[in-house]
């Protein structure tokens, strides 16, 4: 009887330790992004029969380029920056953010953004991103995690689908995406044909020292960024507008 007794409140503590929800403050997320190449020459450049650069171009390079990038979390401090290589990325092109690094304190609202334009280095200071998030009632499972969509607009006409987990508590996520009531873990942007979502989440104590701010880089904010590639690119386009979106996420 003592026995079985034993073996019930071992049960029933077991039973009750699973039932309780495990939430995450800090850790390691990889995230994989991929980018329709093709569908991105086209929106650039029409669909017509006469752009031979288009046609060579997508004859030259796969439909989809992939990236993997990483996002270290403590509390309420972030840096995401470049993952591990991918191999077939070696004879493509480099893209616009394929480099950035990303430090954000989100209880102060600050982010700092390392980028690289063409072949100078800019350290961007300024606040997060102000997002105003509209929460929805549709649900995905993401490396492991129940998620649930937000949608957004954000510089003007750029639209977001992102799906975020209250599981890590952390209110982050890829690039300069946060703002939402825990960790995002996938962001599709249907028109700039790119999507960034979680492979997986590493479940590691991240000191303080490996969150570190870049440092390296011509220091503007983003409203001077802005203006810099505007003046740059005025007369490259369609293009332009895609390079200028890219690097200004």
């Amino acid at each position: 009887m003592r026995t079985l007794l034993i073996f019930i409140l071992i049960s029933i503590t077991l039973n009750t330790a699973a039932q309780v929800p495990v939430y995450l403050t800090e850790g390691r997320i990889e995230y994989e992004k991929r980018l329709n190449a093709h569908a991105r020459l086209d929106a650039m450049f029409g669909n017509n029969n006469d752009n031979t650069w288009k046609d060579l171009e997508k004859k030259r390079t796969p439909k989809f380029k992939t990236t993997y990038f990483e996002l270290r979390f403590h509390n309420n401090t972030t840096l995401y920056g470049p993952g591990r290589d991918n191999p077939e990325n070696a004879r493509l092109r480099p893209e616009p953010a394929d480099d950035n690094v990303v430090y954000s304190e989100l209880d102060k609202k600050e982010s700092i953004a390392q980028k690289k334009v063409f072949e100078e280095i800019f350290l961007i200071k300024d606040s997060t991103r102000s997002i105003r998030w509209k929460i929805t009632d549709e649900k995905r499972n993401i490396a492991g995690f129940d998620c649930r969509r937000a949608n957004a607009v954000i510089m003007d006409s750029v639209y977001v689908v992102a799906f975020y987990t209250d599981a890590i508590i952390t209110p982050g996520g890829p690039e300069s995406f946060s703002g939402l009531p825990g960790m995002i873990l996938g962001v599709a942007l249907p028109y700039e044909h790119v999507t960034w979502f979680a492979t997986k989440v590493l479940t590691e104590s991240v000191a303080t020292a490996a969150l570190q701010a870049p440092t390296k880089g011509k220091k503007v904010d983003n409203k001077m960024m802005l203006e810099t590639l505007n003046k740059s690119l005025k007369n490259w386009g369609s293009y332009g507008l895609a390079y200028i979106t890219a690097t200004m996420l």
